[in-house]
């Protein structure tokens, strides 16, 4: 099967992630996949919500928006209920990767702006997220204490079965005609975080989850690679 944008299944769409976007934050990602572009910013403060006050717990939060411009049909400014779904599972996915404890009463702050949209948003804003948290906490904590406080890699991708075939990383216009949409966010090689799977027109069966999840897989460990290649020495792990 050969794809409307001529990938393959198995094949991601290009990934540039541009750090230090931002000179006004410690952390900030431009994380472009294929035509989706995602803006993330990470803030570190002082102190944590009042039901962690006195815990020795940090916190981590998470926003979300697409930009009036990011479609072709303007986007109205202002809360909806997929922006809120989206920030919220930004927020579980990254909170899996930061051990709360070690970043001490402290609180996170992510800002995903979605300048253009053409599918995978939300997995975008994930991987660039990730990216720019090792930045703000090298900046603002140090290389040892970043060490301590990331459990692992994180990041996330699409699948889907389109045409009746299990493809990876969907844009737009396979998005928006598929019979199975899929995302996976993955901690380290192994560690599912989150796999939200939806049978747009229809059902599926096991095989076609295991064969969404495989392709998953190997997207992920590619996205995993562009993430360390992009940290280049503040890469923190091994």
């Amino acid at each position: 099967m050969v794809r409307h944008d001529g990938r393959r299944p198995e094949q991601v769409r290009q990934v540039t992630i541009e750090r230090g976007f931002l000179r006004t934050c410690p952390g900030s990602v431009l994380y472009r996949a294929g035509a989706t572009t995602v803006l993330v910013s990470v803030h570190l403060a002082e102190g944590v919500p009042d039901f962690l006050v006195g815990r020795n717990s940090g916190w981590l939060t998470a926003e979300y928006a697409m930009l009036p411009g990011s479609t072709p049909t303007r986007k109205r400014r202002g809360p909806d209920g997929r922006a809120t779904e989206i920030q919220r599972l930004i927020g579980r996915s990254l909170r899996a990767a930061i051990n709360l404890k070690q970043l001490g009463e402290r609180t996170l702050t992510i800002d995903a702006d979605v300048l253009e949209a053409d599918g995978g948003t939300r997995t975008a804003a994930i991987t660039g997220a990730f990216v720019a948290v090792v930045d703000a906490l090298v900046a603002r904590l140090g290389p040892e204490t970043t060490r301590a406080v990331l459990k692992g890699p994180l990041a996330a991708i699409s699948a889907g079965v389109v045409g009746g075939q299990a493809v990876l990383d969907l844009d737009y216009v396979e998005d928006s005609s598929a019979e199975v949409d899929l995302n996976v966010v993955r901690l380290g090689p192994t560690g599912l975080v989150e796999v939200q799977g939806t049978g747009e027109g229809g059902t599926f069966d096991r095989a076609q989850l295991s064969d969404m999840l495989d392709l998953a897989q190997d997207g992920l460990d590619r996205l995993m690679a562009a993430q360390k290649a992009a940290l280049g020495s503040s890469w923190p792990f091994p």
